[in-house]
């Protein structure tokens, strides 16, 4: 019996019990135990002691008035042990590992560490991690955390023979390689304890217990216990609020998976929250270290050993909270360096879990507007952390957590081919999933309504109105509504009511009816909450357009007499404009999608020759669910500013990207203000950003590879303008459909 104990109690406790499972087994300490002198044949049974907290309500659990007397329930005390193994010995339990014979030990020692190291050494990690593995049985897969990370990696041969080739390439020692990544590794290695992962749930729950009501999407999260029997597991999540990882953590924790190790920005990692969470599984790394190439190695390595020792891991893919709704570009970086952890382990894979929280309300909006329209971040530190606790009092109704279709990285990589666009294939499946996960909300259709109305007000029950169709199209295409009760009668009121309550809508109460409207200044928090459901609808405002173009005469027939090549070659158009605001399948997919949304607007399209009348009839038909001016409106209108910023440059004189954006938020106001810019929400840097991208993929920057670049750069306004024509021509289309309701809002 090779007894892992720290105190005299425990190894007595470990020889009775021994006495009894294991009648003639001596029982040797770890630290007394001359493992280099037995025999092959002999067989070792690692063995401790668990120490399990007190019943409290009903559980087992740590609380924080154990931590504020220094006391560990999980590790008691020398002094103290003897005294509740005689009154509470409840709370004492021998657990027993899986045994292992000296050869078979040997034999592993031999095949996994570098030569040299220690046999004693490895046999004690290996028994201490398979005591460990037994005590998880009697506590729970939620206090699963790895143990001695730093002596397994570093012992390891694969990191002494990567660092001995990392030493060649930089032309230095291989010990002073070695050296400094293993300190540069303990800077971000999760050292968990039980301990602080109760006083970390404990404490920072405050931060969303009261704020949300959390619902989970079970079916799923039970097939993800399923699958993590047997593979790890990799959670991406949207990114939202600083408390995603923490109403994440509580999810699976309250359903008895083992805790995620959380990679985070080391932004987060001021005291006290930063030694806390690293005890607790989050991994505070640097923003950027693509310049050091031992940091690189270390977090590889780091990452590896999470990979093959199948822990549960998650990350943020879009690098930093979104300031506008939408999902952001995904950073490739650390799905990188899983990848490669995969590709190199033969037999390794981990599970991707594509993961959507969403929120009714928000505090962290106006702040994240703010900056979207120019405003500096404010750093974080414990000024910043107890402002943000104070807020976080306000009930601000449910956050729910949704799990896209989880899938097989190694299968992944396969379908996506080789090339240089093998892991944005990877990404952007991710990100489709998290989307199509995403629900919509009753805050969201309601912002989607009243942007829409420019600077008008809307009674509620034109509000209800809007919104009709636009329920009746989510039932139709069985998307993850809201409660429909939200949007019409009581139910629409109380969630306009939130709305002004947070600041984000404004009432009138002087007249016979209530009327509301976006308040001043409040475009871009309303539209925050607008998009994160517009992804929902951009395949039917794209499809919307391209009927539009036809029934104008835009689309030319291919000699055949029929419209449809030329219709989806408009729509891959639209498509390409747009491409840096959303996350679009595969051509093939893409055009089978549009042809969902035309069998939903008219099931015979198949059939018929789709002329001009015909597509004209058919928007007409659908004036009431048309949503391409509400869905798009913002995004051509950025790219408008920057296109018209871009012809007035000129060519001769060099664009500084940073230079640029800062004159387009002036533009874009005064556009605005002159009411040339329809969407007041589309004055964001964050939009403008993207329109920039574009340009630059279209080498209208620099002008690369473009015989004349002042006819690019017009004959993209040109197109936009185009698009921009056709939303004018939906919103008249809206306002015979509607009637008073939307009266004026052509204009």
């Amino acid at each position: 019996m090779l007894a892992e104990v720290r105190t005299a109690c425990e190894l007595r406790a470990v020889s009775e019990w021994a006495e009894v499972q294991h009648p003639g087994a001596p029982v040797r300490s770890v630290r007394e135990a001359d493992l280099d002198s037995l025999a092959d044949d002999t067989l070792l049974i690692p063995a401790r002691v668990a120490w399990l907290p007190p019943v409290r309500k009903g559980e087992r659990r740590v609380t924080m008035a154990d931590v504020l007397v220094l006391s560990n329930p999980r590790r008691p005390v020398a002094l103290t042990q003897p005294v509740i193994k005689r009154r509470r010995p409840d709370r004492l339990r021998v657990v027993q590992g899986e045994p292992a014979t000296i050869a078979d030990l040997r034999q592993r020692h031999a095949q996994n560490l570098a030569e040299g190291e220690s046999f004693s050494a490895y046999v004690t990690v290996q028994a201490a991690l398979s005591a460990e593995r037994a005590e998880r049985q009697i506590v729970g897969d939620r206090y699963k955390v790895p143990r001695l990370v730093a002596e397994q990696i570093g012992t390891s041969a694969r990191f002494q023979a990567g660092a001995a080739k990392l030493a060649a390439e930089l032309g230095r020692p291989a010990a002073v390689v070695v050296q400094e990544a293993t300190d540069k590794m303990s800077t971000f290695v999760a050292t968990q304890s039980r301990l602080m992962d109760d006083v970390f749930s404990s404490i920072f729950s405050n931060l969303h217990d009261r704020t949300w009501t959390v619902s989970v999407d079970l079916g799923t999260l039970n097939r993800l216990r399923e699958l993590n029997k047997s593979t790890g597991l990799i959670f991406l999540p949207s990114h939202r609020s600083y408390v995603d990882p923490l109403v994440l953590s509580e999810v699976l924790r309250s359903h008895d998976f083992p805790p995620n190790l959380v990679l985070g920005g080391n932004n987060l990692a001021f005291w006290p929250v930063g030694p806390i969470a690293r005890r607790a599984g989050m991994i505070f790394i640097r923003r950027k270290f693509g310049a050091d190439p031992v940091y690189k190695f270390a977090m590889r390595s780091y990452l590896s050993f999470i990979v093959e020792k199948r822990f549960n891991l998650e990350w943020y893919i879009e690098g930093g909270r979104s300031r506008t709704g939408k999902l952001r570009k995904p950073m490739l970086g650390l799905l990188a360096y899983v990848v490669d952890a995969v590709e190199q382990l033969d037999d390794a894979d981990v599970m991707i879990v594509p993961t959507s929280i969403v929120y009714d309300q928000l505090h962290e909006i106006g702040a994240m507007a703010k900056e979207s329209a120019g405003g500096t971040k404010k750093p974080e530190g414990v000024g910043w952390l107890l402002k943000y606790a104070k807020a976080q009092r306000q009930y601000l109704g449910e956050a729910r957590v949704r799990f896209g279709e989880p899938f097989s990285l190694r299968q992944a990589l396969a379908d996506a081919g080789e090339g240089p666009a093998k892991l944005e294939k990877v990404a952007f499946a991710v990100m489709d999933e998290i989307n199509a996960a995403t629900p919509i909300s009753a805050t969201s259709l309601a912002g989607f309504a009243l942007l829409g109305a420019r600077d008008r007000a809307y009674t509620a029950a034109e509000i209800e109105t809007i919104l009709a169709p636009l329920l009746d199209y989510i039932d139709r295409r069985d998307l993850p509504g809201p409660d429909p009760d939200l949007c019409r009668g009581i139910g629409l009121r109380r969630t306009l009511g939130v709305l002004h309550d947070a600041g984000v809508l404004t009432r009138f109460d002087g007249g016979p009816e209530t009327v509301w409207s976006i308040a001043p200044d409040s475009h871009a928090v309303a539209a925050y909450y607008r998009n994160g459901a517009l992804h929902h609808f951009v395949d039917r405002a794209i499809v919307e357009l391209g009927l539009l173009a036809a029934a104008g005469g835009a689309l030319a027939e291919d000699g055949s007499g029929e419209l449809l090549p030329s219709a989806q070659h408009e729509a891959l158009r639209i498509r390409d404009l747009l491409k840096f605001e959303f996350f679009f399948p595969a051509k093939e997919v893409f055009l089978h999608r549009l042809g969902a949304e035309l069998d939903l607007m008219s099931p015979e399209w198949r059939t018929v020759n789709p002329d001009q009348a015909w597509t004209d009839r058919i928007l007409r038909e659908h004036g009431g669910s048309l949503v391409a001016r509400r869905t798009l409106q913002p995004f051509f209108d950025a790219q408008l500013v920057v296109a018209e910023s871009l012809v007035a440059a000129g060519t001769d004189t060099p664009i500084d990207k940073d230079t640029m954006l800062d004159e387009c938020l002036g533009l874009g106001m005064q556009l605005a203000l002159q009411s040339v810019v329809k969407s007041r929400d589309s004055v964001s840097r964050e939009l403008y950003d993207a329109a920039y991208q574009l340009a630059d993929n279209r080498h209208l920057i620099t002008g690369d590879g473009i015989e004349d670049l002042a006819a690019g750069r017009q004959a993209w306004l040109d197109e936009v303008n185009v698009m921009r024509d056709r939303l004018t021509r939906i919103a008249a289309i809206e306002a015979e459909h509607f009637g008073e309701a939307l009266r004026g809002v052509a204009r």
